[in-house]
């Protein structure tokens, strides 16, 4: 390849293959990893990178579909494996991966990575987590075998602690780059021999829209129930005793009982834990109610929890459409995202550029500062997280300043951002294996 004046990454020279067990699909999404490589794939793709992203895709849809004119290829694999499979992307996680391990190297060597070559272009290759731990280690031997592996940059990105004992490190560490989300993360994964470079998560610029104000003061009056005294509170993700369920309940109920009337909106998922969730609730006396809607739009939303009576803690059983959870971050007195382990803490960035108050772990949420853009927990102690909301409600004043800075915070993590970010530890490890850039 020709090298270019100044070594620069371009659209122009450059090709984006993203491996992954999650992607876009409803099929293929469980956590954060599926709107992880959705939208940074989709950022790629709008800078101008063409882009290939790799997933266990949903069965009954199309196996290649091309978006943002041609630029981003979604491939959906072991599709021939996932008909039998029906309850998403882990269900039958263990074929799926014999399958995307036996064949995915291969489509990336003869498909993407050679006529690429052909047109002096460079390919990066970014995995994520451990179900693509192997098929990176077969990309690159496979682009030796056939002396291309100069053509390429290898990238494999951690987001979660699972599984991590079916790695071989070793192998993996030499024929990658390894990656990880935040600073938090890095030091975890120096108990396994390696040193990853941090490359944060990012938000979508959709995120910063302006959102209805009229709507906000709707949703806070249907959360009041009547008391103007009553504070408004929201927590969302999986029913996993990492994200410290039982200690926003337990503040709930401490609040409530010194005089500080609460509703709480909770939106979970079908793991177990949320039985113990609900039964701690109900123990401590909060009235639960169950709201349950079949794809509802904002305005439906609104009406399902209107129309279900008075409570302390409203179980949300539904899909969140997007807008009205983005309308919950604005709307809430906090969003409780204290998680004990978190390795990046998407839904605390996503609240800020809400300008919504974040209260967040001590863990991966490198961005978060307390009394400055989010309310940062150190303990599982719930009389933290109670005196830090009596704290804001004693000076109200300091909520505008820290709901304006969290905004701020979180333009500087757009993916636009992140992808700068991206480019600058590319083209440092171009120079570091001796790729000249066309």
């Amino acid at each position: 390849m020709m090298i270019d004046s100044d070594g620069a990454i371009s659209p122009a020279n450059t090709i984006f293959v993203l491996l992954s067990f999650e992607g876009p699909d409803v099929y293929s999404t469980a956590g954060g990893l599926g709107t992880r490589v959705t939208e940074l794939s989709e950022a790629l793709a709008a800078q101008g990178y063409t882009t290939h992203l790799i997933f266990i895709g949903d069965p009954h849809k199309p196996s290649l579909e091309t978006r943002l004119d041609g630029r981003l290829m979604l491939k959906r694999w072991s599709q021939w494996i996932s008909k039998y499979y029906l309850n998403g992307v882990y269900d039958g996680e263990e074929q799926k991966l014999y399958d995307y391990n036996e064949s995915v190297p291969y489509h990336v060597y003869n498909e993407i990575v050679r006529p690429a070559a052909a047109e002096g272009k460079l390919v990066v290759v970014m995995g994520e987590d451990w179900q693509t731990a192997e098929a990176m280690t077969r990309v690159s031997d496979l682009l030796h075998w056939f002396g291309l592996r100069q053509k390429a940059l290898l990238l494999w990105n951690l987001n979660s602690l699972m599984s991590l004992h079916r790695i071989n490190w070793g192998k993996l560490s030499y024929v990658t780059t390894i990656c990880t989300v935040s600073k938090y993360m890095k030091h975890r994964m120096w108990n396994y021999g390696v040193n990853p470079l941090v490359i944060p998560n990012g938000i979508p610029s959709r995120h910063l829209n302006p959102i209805d104000q009229d709507a906000v003061k709707r949703l806070r009056e249907i959360s009041k129930q009547g008391d103007p005294r009553r504070m408004f509170l929201f927590k969302i993700g999986r029913f996993d005793p990492d994200k410290r369920w039982l200690m926003a309940i337990e503040a709930v109920a401490r609040l409530k009982y010194s005089g500080y009337p609460v509703t709480l909106f909770v939106r979970g998922g079908i793991e177990p834990h949320g039985a113990d969730v609900l039964k701690r609730a109900y123990d401590l006396g909060l009235n639960i109610r169950d709201v349950v809607a079949h794809r509802p739009n904002l305005e439906q939303c609104l009406e399902a929890i209107a129309n279900s009576g008075p409570a302390d803690l409203y179980n949300l059983r539904f899909f969140l459409p997007e807008e009205f959870v983005r309308l919950t971050y604005a709307a809430a007195d906090a969003t409780l995202a204290n998680s004990g382990h978190e390795p990046f803490g998407l839904v605390a960035l996503e609240v800020m550029a809400a300008q919504g108050i974040a209260v967040t772990g001590s863990t991966g949420e490198d961005y978060a500062v307390s009394f400055e853009n989010a309310i940062v927990t150190e303990t599982d102690d719930p009389d933290e997280i109670v005196g830090y909301l009596l704290y804001l409600r004693r000076h109200p004043e300091e909520l505008e300043r820290i709901r304006c800075a969290g905004r701020n915070t979180a333009e500087e993590f757009l993916w636009d951002q992140v992808i700068k970010n991206l480019v600058g530890k590319l083209e440092f490890l171009a120079r570091k294996q001796n790729i000249v850039l066309a």
